[in-house]
């Protein structure tokens, strides 16, 4: 398939799928490969009969949605984040988790890939931050929609490329090395329950002290979905609560009302105090 005929048909598709193109553009190549494999497999030659197939049969459009997933993600991403996070928002929410006396900190990192995401968290409390809350743990709640990348998050095992960003420190404590791959130890996994969930679906049922939501709804999802989704993060959050979204991402103005910006240098929401 032809970079340009890939192009046309995502922008005629992304919008019937409530997507964007604007955050596909870059990383389109991912995309392209996989629809391509679906067309290989219904024996379909070009863009233009693949449209008339998705014309004739509804349940194709399901089909080509499971194409869309972006599956890149290393540990440590964005490091000026997880700085914050270390130093600043994850020592504010535990000593108030202690002052109001809960067991844990609750976590949920939506679109973890293959957990690259949430394991960063494991370690980063249980190396730098647990020792200063004794008796407090972290429970994450990890989910993503792709079966496939939950799969691998349950080996915890990854390329030298995943953890290029990790601190070294990090790495040493956290990591065994496997064959070929540096494979996560199981005391690190414990904290993190996988689950397969989609975003634009039903919720946990349960609130949360810091979610994170990166390179997912705000990146890809067009302005109606985006909304929604703010408005049902807002609800999954402890008031006080910190939303954590990707570098370039921001909440839609429209739903700003039940958050606060908690910082100027990367994009951190504060659910309002007083709201529940």
């Amino acid at each position: 398939m032809k970079d340009r005929d890939c192009v046309d048909l995502l922008q005629w598709a992304l919008p019937r799928l409530h997507r964007r193109w604007r955050g596909f553009r870059k990383v389109r190549r991912q995309v392209c490969r996989k629809v391509q494999r679906r067309m290989d497999a219904l024996g379909i030659e070009d863009v233009g009969q693949y449209r008339l197939y998705l014309d004739a049969q509804p349940q194709e459009w399901q089909v080509l949605d499971g194409c869309l997933p972006i599956t890149i993600s290393r540990f440590w991403r964005d490091r000026r984040v997880f700085e914050l996070l270390e130093c600043r928002f994850l020592p504010e929410l535990a000593r108030r988790a202690r002052e109001e006396g809960v067991a844990a900190l609750t976590v949920w990192s939506l679109g973890c890939g293959a957990g690259e995401e949430p394991y960063t968290f494991s370690i980063l409390w249980r190396e730098r931050l647990q020792p200063h809350f004794p008796g407090l743990d972290l429970a994450i709640l990890a989910s993503d929609v792709d079966a496939h990348q939950l799969a691998r998050a349950e080996q915890a095992c990854y390329p030298a490329s995943a953890l290029k960003d990790l601190p070294a420190p990090l790495k040493g404590a956290a990591f065994e090395r496997r064959d070929a791959h540096d494979c996560l130890k199981r005391e690190y996994r414990r904290a993190v329950e996988l689950e397969r969930r989609d975003v634009r679906g039903k919720f946990p049922a349960r609130r949360f002290h810091l979610i994170a939501c990166r390179y997912l709804a705000f990146t890809y999802f067009d302005r109606e979905l985006q909304r929604d989704i703010a408005r049902r993060l807002h609800r999954a959050l402890h008031p006080g609560g910190l939303l954590v979204l990707g570098n370039g991402e921001a909440l839609p103005e429209e739903e700003m009302e039940g958050f606060e910006l908690a910082d100027e240098q990367i994009p951190v929401y504060r659910r309002r105090e007083g709201e529940d």
